[in-house]
C-alpha cells in the first residue's frame, strides 16, 4: 500500500518545460534572422522641398551630408575619401542595390557629386536622394 502512494506523489510533482523553452529559443533566433537591420546616417539634415517627391523602395544604407560637408556615415563622420570602402564593407555584411544619400538643403553641390562618385566605384548603380514633399 505505501508504495502505491509513493508513486502517485512523484506522478504530479514534475512539469517538463523543456518542449516550451525550445519553442520560445527557436522563435527568437526567427525574428532575429528575418529582421532587417538598416544602417542609418546617424543625424537629422533639412531635406529640400520637391513637389515630385515619390516613396522609394528602403535602402540598407543611408549616407548623411551636413551643410558644412560633414559626412556621416552608420552613426559616424567619415573622410569622403573612405566612403567607397565603407559601403563595400556595408554590402559584405547586407547585400543591397540602393544607396540613399540625405543631404541638407544647404550642403554644397560638389560635396554631394563626390559622395554620389565614391558611392559608384563602390560597385551601386542605384543611388537616391532624399528630399520631403510639399
Amino acid at each position: 500500500m505505501a508504495r502505491k502512494q509513493r508513486f502517485r506523489d512523484d506522478e504530479d510533482a514534475a512539469i517538463d518545460m523543456t518542449p516550451m523553452l525550445d519553442i520560445v529559443f527557436i522563435m527568437l533566433i526567427f525574428f532575429i534572422v528575418t529582421t532587417s537591420f538598416v544602417k542609418e546616417a546617424g543625424i537629422d539634415v533639412l531635406k529640400p522641398k520637391a513637389s515630385n517627391a515619390t516613396n522609394k523602395p528602403s535602402a540598407n544604407i543611408f549616407i548623411a551630408i551636413k551643410p558644412n560637408g560633414d559626412v556621416h556615415m552608420d552613426r559616424r563622420q567619415v573622410d569622403i575619401e573612405r566612403v567607397a570602402a565603407n559601403i563595400e564593407r556595408m554590402i559584405a555584411e547586407q547585400p543591397t542595390d540602393t544607396v540613399i544619400i540625405q543631404a541638407d538643403k544647404e550642403a554644397k553641390h560638389g560635396v554631394v557629386v563626390k559622395v554620389m562618385d565614391a558611392i559608384k566605384s563602390a560597385g551601386i548603380e542605384k543611388i537616391s536622394i532624399a528630399a520631403e514633399k510639399k
